[in-house]
Order: C-alpha cells, then structure tokens, then sequence
C-alpha cells in the first residue's frame, strides 16, 4: 500500500503529466495560426475552447467528494494524451475546438478532484502541499512546450500523435498505485454545491476581482508570449523555449509561494506577487539581447507563485466540501480567464501586441485594493 506522502507524490506525477500535454497549445500557437490562418481573436478562443469543460467541476467536485476521485484523477492524463497529440493533425478548425473540449474534460476532472483530495492528506501545511502541487502543474507546463517543440522538429507535425503514449502510461501508473484513497464520507457529498457557493461569496465576490486583474498578465506570460516573440522576428523553437523559462521560474515560485503562505499568511503573498510581476513584465518589454532572460524568470517565478496561496484560502473556506469548494472556484477562474481571452484579442486585433502589452500590467496593479477585502466564507 502507497503511504500518504506516496499518494501526494503520486498525484503531482499525474498533475505533471496532464499539463504537459494541455501546454502544448501555445507553443504550438505560431503554427497553427499560419497552417489555418487564424486572428488573434480566434487564436485566443482556443484556450477558451479547452477550459470550457471547468464548467462542470462543481458537479465533477460532488462526484469527488461522493468517492469517485480516483477515477476522476487516473483517467485525465490518458485523455488528454490523446487529444492534445492529435491537434496537429487536424484539418479545421472545429475540429481543433473539439479536440480541446475534450481534453479540458480531462483538465476539469482532475484540477476538481486532486487538489481536494491532495489537500486532505496534506494535514497543518496546506500551503506547502498546494505548493507541491502546483509545482507539479508547472513542471507539465515547463516539459510540454519543450517536448513538443523538439517533437516537430524530429517527427514533424505528422508524427505528433505518438506523443500520447505517455499519458496511457502514467494513467496505467495512477490506476495501480492509487488503489486506497480516503474518501471524505457521504455527509460532504450530500450538500448541494449552490448552498456552498453561498457561504463563500464573501471570499469569492473579491477574488473574482483580484482574479481578473491577474488574469490579463498571465495572458501575456503564458498564452501570447511565444506568439508575441514570434511577431517579433524570433524563431519558432526561441518562443517556445521562452515560454518554457517563465514555466520554468513557476516550478520555484509555486513552491515558494505556497510554503511562504504558510508563515506570512495567504493575503501578504498575493499582495506580493500582485505587486511586482507588473513592473518586471514591463521591464521585460523594455529590455532587449539577454537582459530578457532574467526578466521572463523573475516575471515567472513571482506571476505564477499566487495559485496554490488562492488554492489554499478556498481549500480553508469550506474543510468539509474541498472538492465541491475548489470545483466553484475553477468555474470562476475559467469565467474571468475567458472575459479576459475575448478582451485581450479583441485588443490586440485593435491596437497590436505590443501595444497592449505595455498596456494590461496596469490593470494587475488594480487588484491590490481588492485584497484586504478578501473576506472568510461560512464553513458551516
């Protein structure tokens, strides 16, 4: 039998997995804007597209809290797998929505159950296992541009499919080592999710602000970096290695973020990150040559540290519904990332890339006033 410590590191592997796959997307942005001559508007709808299903996660999170996490965590890296390696072999661009609908299936039901379900083994450093968790996110993000770009280059794009070998496999792995998971009982399964979204709008009013103050830069630092390097004369496999590098710094500032939680508290950090990753993003832009690398790992490190902190207080709103709780706040953070997606193409189809992304690091400032008003949810 897998111990508890065994069953967290098992998850992350997991977590790890499935976003590899779910982070080919923007590295693969560049060619497939130019093989389907897409807008930066219909580019950016893609993402949309593959988050769409995080829709579900307040009913995939009863689902999880009624015992059926472990299927919800072994089945999402194989689905992924498989949808995200066929991307390039797809002709339309329904087609494309389709097969990322289907793999943000995949991405719902494990970002609703295994965060609860990690989060129940973690005992008094909820932080610091978040932390482990994200970390496991950002070492997905950090390998699948990485993979994905090497794997055009030796297999081209028709070799692309092969790649979803990897998530049948870890499936298999989750399938034999997650054999016993606790359940939390049937008393946290019978609440309707809608009574819990009530006790937490005080927690979730102003951190649907805060969210979509950060949502703008993290746009910038993920989605439409490879694509905005690529505009400006870099090479494909130099985007795609950028994107890699703000990944990358994530992989330490999750962690840190999450365990400096754990000492300073919850709001400090985020007001931390909320603080300097716009000033650095605009130091960035301003740079040029190698001053650039640096700046992307500090932007990183300090932009993608505030998720397992905002994991963590929606995790300690509702200890007895974390899956349901944590399934609420997907659905939010899905609703504010999209409203920013629509505006940030429809800005950058306006006034041009780098226009705007001088422009939206200002907009994060914004959510430092919203902070102190993050208010605790009734957990009864």
């Amino acid at each position: 039998m897998v111990g508890k410590n065994g069953r967290i590191f098992t998850i992350v592997v997991g977590h790890a997995a499935h976003d590899s796959y779910t982070a080919f997307l923007p590295a693969l942005l560049p060619l497939l804007v130019v093989a389907q001559d897409l807008s930066a508007s219909q580019a950016g709808l893609l993402s949309v597209f593959l988050q769409a299903p995080w829709l579900l996660q307040p009913l995939l999170g009863q689902l999880a809290d009624r015992g059926y996490a472990r299927m919800l965590v072994v089945w999402a890296p194989a689905l992924a797998g498989v949808m995200m390696s066929l991307l390039a072999v797809t002709d339309s661009y329904v087609g494309l929505c389709l097969l990322l609908m289907a793999a943000g299936l995949a991405s719902a039901s494990i970002h609703a159950s295994a965060p609860a379900l990690i989060g129940r083994l973690s005992g008094p450093r909820l932080g610091r296992t978040m932390g482990l968790w994200m970390v496991g996110g950002e070492l997905g993000r950090t390998l699948g541009p990485v993979v994905v770009v090497a794997a055009v280059r030796v297999l081209s794009l028709e070799g692309l499919p092969w790649l979803m070998i990897g998530g049948l496999l870890v499936s298999a792995m989750l399938y034999q080592q997650l054999d016993d998971l606790p359940a939390p009982g049937a008393a946290a399964g019978s609440v309707p999710w809608t009574q819990v979204a009530r006790r937490m709008m005080p927690l979730l009013v102003p951190l649907a602000g805060v969210l979509l103050a950060r949502a703008f830069l993290a746009l910038v630092l993920t989605l439409y970096l490879p694509l905005f390097l690529h505009q400006e004369g870099n090479a494909f496999w130099l985007a795609g290695i950028a994107l890699a590098v703000v990944e990358g710094a994530g992989v330490a500032g999750a962690l840190a973020g999450g365990m400096l939680s754990d000492r300073w508290g919850r709001r400090t950090v985020l007001a931390l990150s909320l603080f300097a990753t716009p000033l650095l993003v605009w130091l960035f832009l301003m740079a040029s040559g190698w001053l650039r690398l640096p700046l992307l790992l500090l932007a990183g490190f300090s932009g993608l540290s505030t998720t397992p902190v905002i994991l963590a207080m929606v995790q300690e709103s509702q200890p007895g519904h974390r899956s349901v709780a944590n399934g609420i706040f997907m659905v939010l953070a899905f609703a504010v990332r999209s409203l920013a997606v629509l505006l940030m193409g429809w800005m950058i189809d306006g006034w041009g890339m780098r226009n705007v992304f001088l422009t939206v690091p200002a907009f994060t400032l914004l959510g430092l006033a919203l902070i102190p008003r993050l208010g605790k949810s009734s957990a009864r």
